[in-house]
């Protein structure tokens, strides 16, 4: 009688287990990019920013989470519930230029939406080669 309820014992606390592994999971990341932007192609991805366009709205929008050098360290990442990402993460880094790019400009939760902030083409895609070259 005793194996049976240490059975049921260990069968009920590997199913929570389970599901709270699982849970864990799916709330860790799991931002989902539209195939649309993940195939999207950088049409200025050799193209040199001689201008600084990214670096300057990078410190205008995005140092103050992701801190100076993108290591999600800046002085606002702290009071955030969100996981600030790391820019020289292998993770991040393997990420398409297209998926990077939905990211910053459709955002989500405390990640704000920079649509309408920045609004030309070219300036979001020097924004995106900017973060990638941390």
């Amino acid at each position: 009688m005793r194996a049976k309820k240490n059975n049921k014992q260990t069968a009920i606390l590997l199913a929570a287990l389970f599901f709270i592994v699982s849970g864990y999971t799916i709330l860790q990341d799991d931002w989902v990019v539209p195939e649309k932007f993940k195939n999207m192609e950088n049409p200025y991805a050799q193209v040199e920013d001689e201008d600084e366009i990214g670096k300057d709205l990078y410190s205008m929008h995005c140092r103050s989470c992701h801190g100076k050098t993108g290591l999600g360290d800046g002085s606002k990442a702290f009071e955030l519930e969100s996981d600030v990402k790391d820019f020289t993460s292998k993770a991040f880094k393997s990420q398409s230029d297209g998926s990077i790019y939905f990211k910053i400009i459709i955002g989500r939760d405390e990640m704000p939406s920079f649509d309408k902030k920045i609004r030309e083409e070219e300036d979001r895609w020097m924004l995106v080669n900017y973060v990638k070259s941390f």
